[in-house]
């Protein structure tokens, strides 16, 4: 199946179940773009945003920026548990070095493979998923050298696997699909 989104066209793999229904779904989430101009993020570095210091107020951050068709600060926590999510992250999203505003993501990481975030969106504040901001994690795990290609991310509601393609630098995403809603179409008479 595919999907047209405002950053362009996803491509979703959906897997059945043993009931006939889709279980899960794949989605090819894109290549990451990487050059700060176009996340974008006012910052002085060559090619990638990454390990850049952030001050605000008393708090300094190290983050790494990344677009999946929308930009995004990935900063690493030794325990999302205790970041003060809602007064650090109106900080960071509208702080001057994003002139779009920004996604903010804190990580933790439990291993090479698995990582646990919390995420503050841009204009909506605490959401419980990202599937952008899940994929620039992956992204900035690799960039950062926190995380390898392929991580489960654990966030507040329900885990994602996510894999950066080496060969073609694509961002793939996978979870689980589930009915939220059931409803008839009217006909049109």
């Amino acid at each position: 199946m595919v999907v047209e989104t405002a950053s362009g066209a996803k491509t979703i793999d959906l897997k059945l179940g043993i009931d006939g229904k889709v279980s899960y779904a794949t989605v090819d989430m894109g290549e990451p773009i990487l050059t700060p101009a176009k996340i974008p993020v006012n910052v002085q570095a060559a090619k990638e945003a990454v390990d850049i210091s952030l001050r605000t107020g008393r708090n300094m951050f190290k983050m790494t920026c990344v677009s999946m068709g929308n930009p995004h600060a990935v900063i690493y926590v030794d325990n999302v548990d205790s970041v003060p999510l809602e007064l650090w992250g109106k900080e960071i999203e509208t702080h001057p070095l994003f002139p779009d505003r920004v996604n903010v993501h804190f990580v933790q990481v439990i291993s090479d493979g698995e990582v646990k975030m919390v995420t503050w969106e841009r204009g909506s504040g605490m959401t419980l998923a990202c599937g952008t901001g899940a994929s620039a994690v992956c992204v900035a795990g690799v960039l950062s050298g926190k995380s390898g290609r392929s991580i489960i991310a654990h966030l507040p509601g329900g885990d994602l696997e996510l894999s950066w393609n080496a060969d073609d630098g694509h961002v793939f995403m996978t979870g689980p699909a589930v009915d939220v809603f059931t409803g008839e179409w009217p006909d049109d008479e």
